[in-house]
């Protein structure tokens, strides 16, 4: 309790009126961008008018490869208004590297970042420039319920939650990538050089001034989840594997353990031998094969995927090549 009222004595408020970029990956999101463009710079304009954002003030739209005509509605709307911007990348490369390859292009005070569905409460974005006027450089945007997620869904985030807390992966429970970031918080980011990218863990390990704004996540407003259960297996994987090596070390012990099972299996075959009440048969044979021979192509998978990354990560490739920009 003395830390808390300690760090919230530490803040200082600041006096300049911020300029903010609202950063929106969009892939495939023709169908929602015009609720998505319509809702954001209604949010600017509305904030300028209170005079919380400068003029200058925008919404970078970055196109991640998309197959539809998402790009040329970023364009459109570009020409029509001074408070969209848009970058589009060379080829589809995921999520979180467009969502880098945006914050990258950030020249503003403070950034938020964002989903095109508009499932997230946009009228969060005030409250995360107040936080930020309070002396926070980052803000986190965190779901309050999961009460509009499938049985399924839902329990199978809180085991992802706390599987991660129990390696030892330090994020925010129920936040995805909607929060604010404050130029110089934004720059710490950016010195993250890996390829294997999970933003969402790699934040809490800025260890800047921080706090959250809590909402309700609404239905997508158009168009088709782009995250399914594949997807969302991969990021998984991918944030265990970027941020802990915990799994490894689980391998370890698993070894360790089936050593340990092993030697007393041997122990009791000799009694059973010399007693003469050894039973002759294959099946506890096969059994141990099986299991053994499980273990070791599952050590094998979760070492060569730490080994994968470590071969992408030496190639030391660029992370994305801008195709086009709307003010080119």
């Amino acid at each position: 309790m003395n830390n808390q009222i300690a760090n919230d004595t530490s803040l200082k408020m600041r006096d300049a009126i911020p300029s903010l970029t609202i950063v929106v990956p969009c892939y495939n999101e023709a169908e929602a961008f015009i609720y998505c463009v319509d809702a954001l710079k209604n949010i600017l304009i509305d904030l300028i008018s209170k005079q919380k954002i400068q003029e200058n003030s925008h919404i970078l739209f970055v196109d991640d490869g998309s197959k539809d005509n998402t790009w040329l509605q970023i364009k459109q709307a570009a020409g029509q208004s001074s408070y969209v911007q848009g970058i589009k990348l060379s080829r589809n490369r995921g999520h979180q590297t467009a969502l880098i390859a945006g914050l990258s292009a950030v020249d503003t005070d403070v950034c938020i970042s964002i989903d095109a569905d508009l499932q997230d409460d946009t009228k969060c974005i005030e409250q995360m420039i107040d936080k930020y006027i309070q002396g926070n450089d980052i803000v986190y945007g965190v779901r309050n319920d999961r009460s509009t997620d499938s049985f399924f869904k839902r329990n199978t985030a809180n085991i992802f939650y706390g599987s991660m807390s129990a390696m030892g992966v330090n994020q925010v429970e129920n936040h995805a990538d909607y929060r604010l970031l404050s130029k110089r918080a934004l720059a710490a980011l950016l010195e993250f050089k890996e390829q294997n990218l999970y933003i969402r863990g790699l934040i809490p390990l800025l260890g800047f001034h921080s706090d959250k704004v809590f909402y309700t996540r609404e239905e997508r407003i158009a168009g088709e989840s782009k995250y399914p259960l594949k997807k969302m297996l991969a990021l998984a994987i991918e944030g265990v594997t970027s941020l802990t090596v915990t799994p490894l070390r689980l391998i370890c012990g698993m070894g360790f353990l089936t050593c340990f099972l092993s030697f007393l299996a041997i122990i009791y075959i000799l009694i059973a031998k010399f007693s003469g009440h050894a039973v002759e048969g294959w099946t506890s044979v096969i059994i141990s094969i099986f299991f053994l021979s499980g273990v070791q192509l599952l050590s094998l998978g979760v070492i060569g995927e730490y080994i994968g990354k470590i071969y992408m990560e030496t190639k030391q490739r660029p992370k994305f090549f801008i195709d086009e920009k709307t003010n080119d």
